[in-house]
């Protein structure tokens, strides 16, 4: 049967698959558009199967506050290649995601992938599969973060390789709450002070500073006392609050924090990076 331009143009339209694609698919469906739709959607789940092994560490992160700047979202796309990820339409993706997620509030990433995409048939998982088959690199909603606090700020990096969102525990000046979410993502701090590190964490950095001390000739009771010092040096550099400021290095975070308001102090924090 003859399948006309406008056909494959309707259907071109509501799945954005190509030109070829789409004609094909309304052939094999005899015509069928809901068919063709289903063909379609299956040639992406078979695409996504085949690239299931494959890596995916380029892509966006994207993070974005609520008008009211009381709650936070965060979430990292991913794809195979650079190319992708600077593409426009994987761009308008990632951006619906993260708007649904910022409207809906989903309890965690496999409820925000079940949400529906930009309110059509589709969920946001199905959408991902059906832009696999389009593109033909594997792509992975692989991170979701939300903050909840009396002020929330984000801080999106030139490139969206790179992005953080930082809650406190009351309002305070825009600039300031902006530049210490900047902080977060040039800094990489592990936690807000020394009581939220991890143990293990905690463990990990005596050893290594121990185990660095012994191979420098120091006895081992030394060498513990070494690790002590060097775990200090570990909580100044990589706890949030007590990190110098990349804007002014004679002040620590928890000094900035003091000089924007009484009773000002971080809650939580989110970072995430591509790689």
């Amino acid at each position: 049967m003859k399948i006309t331009a406008s056909e494959v143009n309707k259907l071109r339209q509501q799945t954005g698959a190509g030109m070829m694609d789409c004609k094909k698919a309304l052939q094999e469906a005899e015509g069928d558009f809901d068919a063709a739709v289903d063909i379609l959607r299956k040639k992406g789940q078979k695409v996504a199967a085949k690239r299931e092994d494959r890596d995916a560490a380029e892509g966006l992160v994207l993070a974005d506050v609520s008008s009211d700047n009381k709650k936070g979202v965060l979430i990292v796309l991913n794809c195979e290649t650079d190319f992708v990820a600077k593409n426009e339409e994987f761009g308008k993706v990632a951006r619906s995601i993260l708007n649904t997620a910022l409207a809906e509030s989903p309890s965690d990433l496999d409820a925000l992938k079940a949400l529906k995409f930009e309110g059509g048939d589709n969920t946001i998982s199905e959408k991902i599969t059906e832009e696999i088959g389009k593109i033909g690199e594997k792509i992975d909603l692989s991170s979701y973060s939300v903050i909840d606090a009396e002020k929330v700020v984000a801080y999106n990096h030139p490139g969206n390789s790179l992005g953080s969102m930082v809650g406190f525990s009351k309002d305070m000046d825009g600039d300031t709450a902006r530049d210490i979410a900047m902080q977060v993502a040039a800094m990489a701090p592990v936690s807000i002070t020394e009581d939220n590190v991890p143990q293990d964490v905690i463990d990990r950095e005596l050893q290594v500073g121990k185990d660095q001390a012994i191979e420098e000739g120091k006895p081992e009771d030394l060498a513990e006392k070494i690790a002590q010092g060097r775990l200090k040096k570990f909580f100044k550099e990589s706890t949030l609050l007590n990190q110098a400021f990349i804007k002014d290095n004679k002040k620590s975070i928890s000094q900035v924090l003091k000089e924007a308001g009484d009773g000002v102090t971080v809650t939580k924090f989110v970072r995430e990076a591509l790689g």
